[in-house]
C-alpha cells in the first residue's frame, strides 16, 4: 500500500468515524453534559470507532449519512472530546494496518519456496530439491555467509597453499584439472592425478601399456586432459591412453597415430577425444557397448595448432581445429567445414562456448588492421564481432568460463582485456605482467592471469585493482579456479634436467616445474602457510632428507 492509498484510506474511515458519532448523539436522550476524563474519552474514540466500522460495514456507501448528518459531524468533530476520540481512532487504524502488512510479510519471510528459489537463482545448492532440507531460510542466510568469507579470504590471500608432490627424475610436460582434480604429464612418461578437495595429496600413478623391462625408455608426455570421469594423456610416439577414473589405474582404451600427436582435446560433459596428428583429427567415443570407437575423422590442409571440442552439442559431437591461417568446424555427421580463411593471418589462440568461437588473428602483409579477436557463431557460421586492435599477439582467451556477454584475453603486450560481446568493445585493459600474458581467467568480479615471466596475479576489475600476486621460475601455463580453490601450473620451456645430481633438492627444484593448490574456505593466511616438510612431525624420518637449513625442520605450526 503506497502513501497516497494509506493517506485515503485514514480520512475515510476518520469520516465515518465522526458520521458515526453524530448519528449515535442525534438517537441518544439528552443527559445533563459531564466532561469526561481522558481515559473515558479514549475509550469512547474506540467504541465509536468499532461501531463506525460495524456500522459502515453493514450499509452502502450511499446511505451511510446524509449532507446535513454530514455537516453536523464535521461541526461536532470540532469539539474537544471529539478530536481526542478521532485522534485515538487513527491510533488504531494505524496499530490496524501495521498488524495487517507484517502479518503479510511474516507470511512471504516464511514461505519456504520462495527461498527455495532464491538458493536456486544465485547458484547456492543447484542439484538439491526443495524436500532437502526444512528450513530453506537458515540454508540461504549460511550460503551467503559462506559466500562472503570465501570472498574476503580471496582478496586478503587468506587460505592454504600446498605444492602438489613432484616426480624426482622428471620435468614437469603438461598440467590439466577439472573440479580441483589435477592429472600431470613428465618426461619419464609418468601420469599422476590427485584430488585436491580432501586435501589427500598422495597421488597415484595412472599405468600404461608400456613393457617394464624397459626402464627409462618411455616417451615423454605431450598432453594430459581430464574430466569428471576421464583421463587422456597422449605422447611424443603418438600413443593416446585412456582412463576411467571410477575403474582404476590401467587404461580402458589405447589408441595409436603413426605420427606426434599436435593437439588434444576431452569434453567437459561426456565422453569423447579428440586428437590431431600430421594432417588428421580423429574423434573417439565408446559405443552403447561401451567399447571405444572412432565416432568421426577429418582430413585438414595444415597441421593443427589449437583444438576444441564443444560442449552441449547432443548425439554428435562437434569440434573445432585451427592450423596456420584456417579454422576447421569439425561435425561427426559431416565433412570438415572451413569456418574461417584469411591468407597469411595466423590464429595465435582458440577457445569455444555452447554456440560460439573466439580465436586471435595475427595481422600480417602490407595491409595491417592490428591483431584481433573474432567471435564465430557455430550455428550460423559467420563472424559476430570483431574484438580489440593490438600491436602484440592474443596468446590467450577464454570465452567459455566468462559471464554472460563478457570476455577475457591475454596479449603479448602484457595486458590482460575484458570484453564486451554487445557492443564489441573493450570493457577494460590492465597492464597485468611484465611479459606477456600466457593464461586467464575470470567470473563475476575478478580475474586471475598467469605471465610468461612465472607471475600470477589476481585483480578485482570491478575497481581496476590488484589484490595479489606470487610468483615461480618458469611460465604459467594452466590456471583454474572456482569460489573456494584455485589450481596454478609452472611448466618449465626446457624437458631436460640440467643437473644430474637430483639428490639435491633446491638445485632439481629450479627445472622441473611447479604445480600448487590454493585454498580459500581454509581460514588460514597463504603466506603463513609452511611448506609441507615444516608440517611433518617429529617422527617422520624423511623430512630431514632435504637440502634445506631449517633451525627446526620439523616443528608443527
Amino acid at each position: 500500500m503506497d502513501d497516497h492509498s494509506l493517506d485515503e484510506f485514514r480520512r475515510r474511515w476518520q469520516e465515518e468515524l465522526a458520521q458515526a458519532q453524530a448519528l449515535r448523539k442525534r438517537r441518544r436522550p439528552r443527559r445533563p453534559e459531564v466532561v469526561p476524563g481522558r481515559g473515558e474519552q479514549q475509550a469512547s474514540g474506540y467504541l465509536a470507532l468499532a461501531q463506525g466500522l460495524l456500522e459502515g460495514a453493514g450499509r452502502p456507501p450511499a446511505a451511510r449519512a446524509t449532507r446535513a448528518e454530514r455537516q453536523e459531524a464535521v461541526s461536532r468533530s470540532r469539539s474537544p472530546p471529539a478530536r481526542e476520540a478521532a485522534g485515538g481512532g487513527e491510533q488504531l487504524v494505524d496499530q490496524l494496518i501495521r498488524d495487517l502488512v507484517s502479518k503479510t510479510w511474516k507470511v512471504i519471510a516464511e514461505d519456504e519456496v520462495l527461498w527455495y528459489r532464491l538458493c536456486q537463482q544465485e547458484g547456492h545448492l543447484p542439484e538439491s530439491s526443495i524436500s532437502d532440507y526444512s528450513c530453506w531460510k537458515l540454508i540461504f542466510q549460511e550460503c551467503r555467509a559462506k559466500e562472503h568469507m570465501l570472498r574476503t579470504n580471496w582478496k586478503n590471500r587468506k587460505g592454504a597453499v600446498s605444492e602438489l608432490e613432484h616426480i624426482p627424475d622428471a620435468v614437469l610436460c603438461d598440467v590439466h584439472s577439472h573440479d580441483g582434480v589435477v592429472i600431470a604429464g613428465y618426461t619419464s612418461g609418468d601420469v599422476r592425478v590427485w584430488d585436491t578437495r580432501t586435501w589427500d595429496y598422495t597421488a597415484p600413478f595412472l599405468e600404461s601399456d608400456y613393457e617394464e623391462d624397459e626402464p627409462g625408455m618411455q616417451p615423454y608426455v605431450s598432453f594430459v586432459r581430464i574430466n569428471s570421469s576421464l583421463a587422456v594423456a597422449a605422447y611424443e610416439d603418438g600413443f593416446l591412453n585412456i582412463w576411467d577414473l571410477r575403474t582404476g589405474r590401467y587404461p580402458i582404451h589405447r589408441f595409436e597415430h603413426d605420427a606426434r600427436i599436435q593437439a588434444l582435446a576431452l569434453s567437459q560433459e561426456d565422453a569423447t577425444v579428440a586428437t590431431a596428428s600430421a594432417f588428421d583429427v580423429v574423434m573417439l567415443c565408446p559405443n552403447e557397448e561401451g567399447y571405444w570407437q572412432i565416432a568421426a575423422e577429418f582430413e585438414v590442409q595444415k597441421l593443427v595448432d589449437y583444438l576444441e571440442i564443444v560442449p552441449d552439442t547432443g548425439r554428435y559431437p562437434v569440434a573445432v581445429a585451427t592450423a596456420g591461417d584456417l579454422v576447421y568446424l569439425l561435425k561427426a555427421e559431416d565433412s570438415a567445414r572451413t569456418l574461417h580463411y584469411v591468407y597469411g593471418q595466423p590464429v595465435t589462440c582458440l577457445d569455444v562456448s555452447a554456440n560460439q568461437a573466439a580465436f586471435g588473428v595475427k595481422s600480417l602483409g602490407w595491409v595491417y588492421e592490428g591483431n584481433k579477436i573474432l567471435v564465430y557463431s557455430l550455428e550460423a557460421e559467420r563472424c559476430l564481432s570483431k574484438l580489440g586492435n593490438a600491436l602484440g599477439d592474443f596468446t590467450c582467451v577464454n570465452l567459455r568460463d566468462s559471464p554472460p556477454n563478457l570476455m577475457v584475453s591475454g596479449n603479448m603486450d602484457r595486458r590482460v582485456r575484458i570484453h564486451d560481446l554487445r557492443t564489441d568493445t573493450i570493457a577494460l585493459s590492465i597492464s597485468a605482467h611484465q611479459l606477456g600474458v600466457s593464461s586467464v581467467q575470470m567470473d563475476d568480479w575478478k580475474i586471475v592471469s598467469g605471465g610468461e615471466e612465472g607471475l600470477v596475479s589476481v585483480w578485482d576489475y570491478r575497481m581496476n585493482q590488484k589484490l595479489w600476486e606470487v610468483h615461480s621460475r618458469h611460465p604459467v601455463r594452466h590456471i583454474s579456479f572456482n569460489c573456494h580453490s584455485l589450481i596454478t601450473a609452472h611448466v618449465p620451456y626446457e624437458r631436460v634436467v640440467r643437473n644430474a645430481d637430483l639428490d639435491n633438492f633446491v638445485t632439481h627444484r629450479r627445472h622441473r616445474g611447479l604445480i600448487q593448490a590454493y585454498e580459500f574456505a581454509v581460514d588460514r593466511l597463504a603466506f603463513q602457510s609452511t611448506v609441507p616438510i615444516c608440517r611433518s612431525s617429529c617422527d617422520t624420518i624423511p623430512g630431514y632428507n632435504y637440502d634445506l637449513a631449517l633451525a627446526f625442520p620439523c616443528d608443527n605450526v
